[in-house]
């Protein structure tokens, strides 16, 4: 099996002049010979450190993400679409996370959210969302797949934890720390959808570049809807201390005839702006979420009603992003959002 792999390194290791990328058929065999251990460990370390070098190409991130469908144990699908919040698996260490607190405003107003991830991962070691909802009360690693469906359906909320349902990708985790960066694998989870049904997908980003590869393996892949947010450290949740830069991709709900639209969306024109709230220690951040979803007017309110307006317009909830910026603001007063958690303490056991 290791000498099936070796053409692959050689081929996007032999630098700018020589190397080449590989097909979307290629990229999806080598993912799926990384995610049964067929590569050796030496194998799979050059070839995540020289595709970082080389950069990968959407094709390949195509290919890698059929590898990941057919490989992976996903959520059953359910009524509706779902809108799927894409984050960096190895989540926040510098501003305080509003992803969260979009997911269950969502769920509020019935649009079925599905958030996903893992532990503590390299490169970054930050907060991730499962530490977030492990915080508020709610652990979702102790339910199994079809328990997890049925709180999709019928709560409009859920959560995958990749350890559980995808331990071949889990086993991926090591070579980040071994290599000290971010591999190719990174990008292509911001564009993991962990379930079989019709997703409306969000996907954060930093580099501009990154926007480039989500258009092109995205619509390789047919999905018909998804939204780009040049989002805080490369999440889906939008700045307030600098216009937010979206692109959207097709409507939810409607998927005749999709085009790209771009969206400069300036939060100071909407009373706002302001700087975006540091992460300065776990514990008081889950304390001010807490206060947050419960109606307080904290430092994080700000954030929460600009990121869940622009949500619930985008998702379709509301026809003008003014109203959903208005009913972000009468959801999160009202502490409805705080009620939702409460709700799922109850059902997640």
């Amino acid at each position: 099996m290791s000498d099936r792999f070796r053409p692959f390194i050689q081929r996007v290791g032999s630098g700018p002049h020589t190397g080449k990328n590989l097909s979307r058929d290629d990229a999806a065999e080598a993912m799926a010979m990384m995610l049964a251990a067929e590569a050796t460990p030496a194998q799979i370390g050059a070839f995540l450190i020289a595709h970082r070098i080389q950069r990968p190409r959407g094709e390949e991130l195509a290919g890698f993400l059929d590898a990941c469908d057919r490989q992976a144990q996903k959520l059953r699908a359910i009524d509706g679409l779902v809108t799927v919040l894409g984050c960096p698996y190895d989540g926040r260490s510098r501003t305080a996370p509003v992803t969260v607190i979009t997911a269950l405003g969502l769920a509020v107003e019935g649009v079925a959210c599905l958030t996903h991830g893992g532990g503590r991962m390299p490169t970054k070691y930050g907060v991730p969302l499962i530490d977030i909802w492990q915080g508020l009360g709610i652990d979702w690693t102790k339910l199994g797949r079809d328990r997890l469906s049925d709180l999709l359906s019928h709560h409009r909320i859920s959560f995958y934890y990749q350890p559980n349902f995808f331990p071949a990708a889990e086993q991926l985790v090591t070579y980040r720390n071994q290599l000290g960066k971010r591999p190719p694998i990174a990008t292509m989870e911001l564009m993991w959808t962990p379930y079989e049904g019709d997703v409306h997908l969000v996907c954060g980003f930093v580099h501009p570049p990154t926007e480039g590869l989500f258009q092109t393996a995205l619509n390789l892949r047919q999905q018909t809807c998804f939204t780009t947010v040049k989002g805080l450290e490369g999440s889906c949740d939008l700045p307030r201390s600098r216009p937010a830069i979206i692109g959207q991709f097709g409507q939810p709900g409607d998927d005749t005839s999709p085009t790209w639209e771009r969206l400069h969306l300036h939060p100071i024109e909407y009373d706002l702006g302001g700087s975006d709230v540091p992460l300065d220690g776990e514990r008081e951040y889950i304390e001010m979420l807490q206060r947050t979803l419960s109606g307080d007017n904290t430092p994080l309110m700000p954030a929460a009603i600009w990121n869940l307006g622009f949500y619930l317009w985008r998702c379709g909830v509301c026809s003008r992003l003014p109203q959903g910026l208005t009913r972000a603001e009468q959801n999160l007063s009202q502490g409805r959002l705080m009620t939702k958690v409460q709700e799922l303490r109850d059902h997640v056991r």
